[in-house]
């Protein structure tokens, strides 16, 4: 498949799947909090299954996040060993990248089959951790100087708070006095605002990676500074078969 076409797959995941989810699962929460309080006063028209909805689609919500920060990282993770030919080079390094991965995936999956708190802990925890080793191989798109505004920085911010707040669905549930709950509300808004701060990041950084064939002159430009002054890039010649 095309280089270009697989950056592709992350922002087409994000449109298509992750952000319909998101604004489903903020009217499910909105729901849940106005029935809460039309009970204290009487009785709510609003079902009780929505809070069920807001679990199950909440659940799917953390899948497809770390899945789509998954698939961003297993592209330009592969990319960067092609172009650098690290599979020559360093096997073990690249076999020990897709050990990770699978142990990222593997521990997501468990982490959903798991009831004791300590499991849902430890498989959180290697969830994680995986996702965070991987962000920092090479060929990673991070613009750490700008970590405040990184769409890199924000979306494995938002990864590791969806990750939490699957680990602590049953103990909101078996807390009597909300604590979990009210920790439930503060991480979400949290990673809602990030969220919103994706949208915009991610539309940016769609427009400064340049296609494949772009690359070497944009290479050309940051080796120039020409982001600080004025100068040209003369394209390769080309050789004309006599």
């Amino acid at each position: 498949m095309n280089k270009d076409l697989l950056v592709l797959l992350h922002p087409f995941f994000a449109v298509v799947v992750v952000f319909p989810l998101i604004g489903v699962v903020v009217n499910r929460a909105w729901q849940v909090r106005q029935r809460r309080l039309q009970t204290l006063q009487g009785k709510s028209k609003i079902p009780p299954v929505v809070g069920q909805d807001h679990v199950q689609l909440g659940r799917w919500l953390t899948g497809a996040v770390v899945g789509i920060v998954l698939v961003a990282l297993a592209v330009d993770i592969s990319g960067s060993i092609l172009d650098n030919q690290v599979w020559s080079k360093e096997p073990f390094k690249v076999a020990l990248i897709g050990l990770i991965f699978a142990v990222a995936i593997s521990s997501l999956v468990l982490l959903y089959q798991a009831k004791p708190a300590l499991w849902r802990g430890i498989f959180a925890t290697l969830t994680g951790i995986a996702l965070v080793v991987l962000g920092c191989q090479d060929g990673i798109y991070r613009k750490t100087d700008q970590w405040y505004i990184s769409h890199y920085y924000y979306g494995m911010i938002a990864a590791l708070l969806m990750i939490f707040s699957l680990a602590i669905v049953q103990n909101i549930y078996q807390d009597r006095k909300n604590r979990w709950r009210s920790v439930h509300i503060a991480v979400s808004c949290l990673a809602l605002l990030l969220f919103l701060g994706q949208g915009i990041t991610g539309t940016r950084d769609l427009l400064e990676v340049p296609l494949s064939w772009q690359e070497p002159y944009v290479q050309k430009l940051y080796e120039q500074q020409c982001e600080m002054k004025p100068c040209t890039i003369q394209a390769p010649a080309v050789h004309k078969a006599p």
